[in-house]
């Protein structure tokens, strides 16, 4: 029998997620996935697995899991949530590798909302409609995790100890960026004002189906009921209310009610690591710049073992610091000070 990780304790929210169930949304069947796919696909890529391979999506809930029947390599990125090792702290985003009996804890901290661990070697299970990911709205796929679950885990990887550097939340763009329609003509002039202009909280009524925000209501020029027709990822639906909905990860396949925009593919996770009374804005972009976002999200996540140092463990070895050009800015200083 080969390595397991055994879950000692699972918060709401901890369930399986690979990058989700494709080509069944024509069926009425949602896709689920990771809420952060960015993260998602950095937790893979640091354990050496593929960007969407199966790995365990954590909510504002924590967990704590354990190593069984051997050493173990995990791959960890997402919220600047709290990670430790048998109460030892780690870096935010990493890689770390856990010996038979030794823990591994992730606990919510004042900022995010999703979390992602990963494991070399990948989850031994069974897909369902091609795919690991769990639907909850269907419950489609593996059930959420819970405490006493056992997962099996494929040949381990002899991967070194790294820590990553980790984007934090504050300094991405302020902005939620958008793309107009299908249906903005749905929406007057004063209604697309207020939803550019204005702020939003995030409702405590959000799951992984969509984000509802709060605020100022958006005006429709012509009544709210449209021809049910699909939905996407991202998809801001405005209902009677006029109180906007994010359609999320676990959205449904159609809807009746007009879509003033989407949220770019690089920006929802970010959306999705909002927490319930934040506040966010929205700009409208091109589709053109979407795509620019798409590719340098794709680099960046491609590019997540190019930068694996970060402030919270700085490599000082001397092989490191003589790899490192250090007089530049040594002389740059002198420079500005004459």
């Amino acid at each position: 029998m080969g390595p397991t990780l055994r879950i000692l304790r699972a918060g709401p929210g901890a369930t399986i997620q690979d990058q989700g169930r494709r080509g069944y949304l024509r069926f009425g069947v949602t896709m689920a996935g990771p809420m952060d796919w960015i993260s998602h696909a950095r937790a893979n890529i640091l354990a050496g697995n593929p960007e969407g391979a199966g790995a365990i999506e954590i909510g504002v809930g924590g967990i704590e899991m354990e190593a069984e029947g051997g050493a173990i390599v995990l791959g960890y990125h997402g919220a600047p949530f709290a990670v430790s090792r048998n109460a030892s702290a780690l870096p935010s985003a990493g890689r770390v590798r856990l010996g038979a009996g030794d823990r591994l804890t992730v606990k919510a901290t004042a900022h995010g909302s999703w979390f992602y661990v990963s494991a070399a070697g990948g989850l031994l299970l069974s897909p369902v409609m091609g795919s690991l990911a769990t639907s909850l709205r269907t419950g489609i796929g593996p059930p959420p995790l819970a405490a006493g679950d056992a997962l099996a885990l494929g040949q381990t990887a002899d991967l070194p100890e790294l820590a990553c550097e980790a984007a934090a939340l504050a300094a991405l763009p302020a902005k939620i960026r958008v793309v107009l329609g299908p249906q903005d003509d749905c929406f007057t002039a004063r209604g697309l004002e207020t939803f550019f202009g204005e702020h939003f909280r995030i409702s405590v009524r959000s799951d992984r189906m969509g984000y509802r925000l709060e605020g100022p209501p958006i005006e429709h020029a012509q009544g709210y009921n449209i021809v049910s027709d699909a939905i996407a990822l991202g998809a801001v639906q405005i209902p009677g209310d006029g109180m906007p909905i994010v359609l999320m990860a676990d959205h449904q396949p159609t809807g009746g009610y007009p879509k003033l925009a989407h949220v770019i593919r690089a920006d929802i996770g970010r959306l999705a690591q909002c927490r319930p009374g934040e506040a966010v804005q929205f700009a409208p972009i091109s589709v053109q710049t979407a795509r620019t976002e798409l590719f340098a999200a794709l680099h960046a996540i491609r590019s997540t073992l190019e930068r694996p140092l970060s402030a919270d463990s700085p490599d000082l070895s001397s092989e490191h610091l003589l790899s490192v050009n250090l007089i530049s800015g040594v002389r740059a200083a002198f420079d500005q000070a004459g």
